[in-house]
């Protein structure tokens, strides 16, 4: 008797934290879905322009290297994307490729292809580039998830 209320105890224990523990993958496919639309909504506001929406996708600690350039930060990342897309001889379009989100509580990794294209606003002169990326998301103490790291590098013609 002792044994078969242990064994039952255990089973419904085991049950119960697998319970518990079911709705992870909900979770982090539910995560996965908010980091691509923020990644997204990100493109259509550097092309639209929107200057004032585009640091909220970085985390404050933003760590950022690009192959052949020094590292960058929070601040110099955005004030960067604030003088390049806030007008000026250039104008830019970013289009993005995403290969995979991969979530794991509260980071996320997310590999993807972003495509530029810069034209000259006097010439109409137009430069082509792609860069492949590794945006590591963590989410912040506000709910958002954010880039915290990123690694990118220029694809080379093929």
């Amino acid at each position: 008797m002792f044994y078969t209320t242990l064994m039952r105890a255990l089973v419904v224990g085991a049950m119960s934290a697998l319970h518990v523990l079911a709705p992870a993958a909900p979770r982090a496919e539910e995560a996965a879905r908010v980091i691509e639309q923020r990644l997204r909504q990100w493109t259509e506001d550097f092309n639209a322009g929107r200057t004032e929406r585009l640091c909220d996708l970085f985390a404050v600690d933003l760590i950022a290297n690009y192959r052949g350039q020094p590292e960058k930060s929070f601040n110099s990342i955005c004030s960067a994307l604030q003088r390049d897309v806030g007008g000026g001889a250039r104008a830019y379009r970013y289009d993005l490729d995403i290969d995979e989100v991969i979530v794991s509580g509260d980071l996320a990794v997310v590999r993807l292809v972003w495509h530029l294209t810069v034209t000259d606003r006097e010439t109409g002169t137009t430069v082509a580039s792609s860069d492949r990326g590794i945006d590591v998301f963590r989410r912040q103490p506000d709910g958002q998830w954010r880039i915290a790291r990123y690694l990118a590098y220029e694809i080379e013609d093929e």
